[in-house]
């Protein structure tokens, strides 16, 4: 019998398909710098060799797929996109879709609310004719200032009933500020105010070296997130292992997405991150990131950990059940 997947780390800027864009983009009269649909793909498909680190990768998103996202028909027809060809393509059963509504709202030309509800209503008609569970995460942004995602916050805990059921923290690593004390101690009051509303919270950080195994710790000591994004630097800190162990933090691995963007060498590096911190007693889940973007999906992932012997059949399992435990969608 087939797995039922899960996925807790996928961004709708990295999960629809170029088809589907295409089609937003002309609909909307973008005026893009190819006339070929093929070019179009090659444009907003990340690979090996075409991306050599986090940067060029998010550099996609942000110039590409989440601008053509940008309006509440555009939002909703992805998030409705996106879980239906989940469940269809990987029997992906239940989902929890991030993105920042405030980078949809073309720099506040459009209105935020309206942005928010139109995912929403995406959500809800793929859970209804799918009958999978879904939830949205409001991602904030690294390099913003804290007013703009006091703003983001604010709109996660007014629609934390509509299926809204947590924040996270991305974007590049290229400025780590929860090694900053003064900036992090700006991050303490929101992901305080979050949990305080009863939002869960996850935080993207230890994906590289500019943030590194420290970056986990002071996310965990400071932030307190249920789950971290990534976090693959802590298998070379004994320490910051420990510390997950004991605060029961569970990390949200994305294999393709890390050796895509170089994050990791290899498969070989990949199979010692994760065989380090199953011996260490660290969870962990697998995650897409972003499935079109990568050419993945959740039946791919699984099969990249298979077929190269990184964990047995047990330990697949095992991660999918920290999943569905450490969902923030509660049973």
């Amino acid at each position: 019998m087939a797995r039922e997947l899960i996925d807790l780390h996928i961004h709708v800027g990295g999960a629809v398909a170029p088809h589907i864009l295409w089609a937003i983009a002309h609909q909307q009269g973008f005026k893009l710098p190819v006339k070929d649909y093929f070019e179009f793909v090659e444009m907003i498909t990340s690979r090996p060799g075409k991306v050599a680190n986090l940067e060029d990768y998010l550099k996609i998103m942000h110039t590409w797929t989440e601008k053509i996202q940008s309006s509440p028909m555009a939002i909703e027809r992805s998030v409705y996109e996106v879980i239906g060809k989940e469940y269809r393509g990987s029997r992906c059963t239940q989902i929890e879709l991030r993105f920042n509504p405030m980078k949809r709202n073309l720099h506040s030309e459009l209105d935020l609310d309206h942005i928010i509800h139109a995912a929403i209503r995406g959500m809800e008609r793929a859970v209804l004719e799918y009958g999978v569970k879904a939830c949205l995460i409001f991602c904030l942004a690294r390099e913003w200032d804290h007013a703009l995602n006091a703003i983001i916050l604010e709109k996660a805990i007014k629609y934390r009933h509509r299926g809204v059921l947590g924040i996270d923290l991305a974007g590049t690593e290229k400025d780590a500020l929860e090694l900053k004390p003064a900036v992090v101690a700006q991050y303490e009051d929101l992901f305080e105010r979050a949990r305080k509303a009863g939002l869960r919270c996850t935080v993207h950080t230890g994906e590289t070296s500019g943030t590194g195994a420290e970056g986990v710790v002071a996310v965990v000591e400071r932030l307190k997130p249920n789950r971290i994004g990534h976090g693959i630097r802590a298998a070379y800190d004994e320490a910051a292992m420990k510390l997950l162990k004991e605060r029961d933090v569970v990390l949200e691995l994305c294999p393709t997405s890390n050796l895509h963007t170089r994050a990791v060498e290899g498969i070989k590096e990949m199979e010692h991150i994760m065989r380090t911190f199953w011996d260490r007693g660290v969870k962990f889940t697998i995650n897409t990131d972003g499935p079109y973007l990568l050419d993945t999906d959740m039946r791919k992932e699984i099969e990249l950990i298979e077929n190269n012997h990184i964990l047995t059949s047990h330990q697949i399992d095992q991660t999918l059940a920290w999943a569905r435990e450490y969902s923030f969608i509660r049973p």
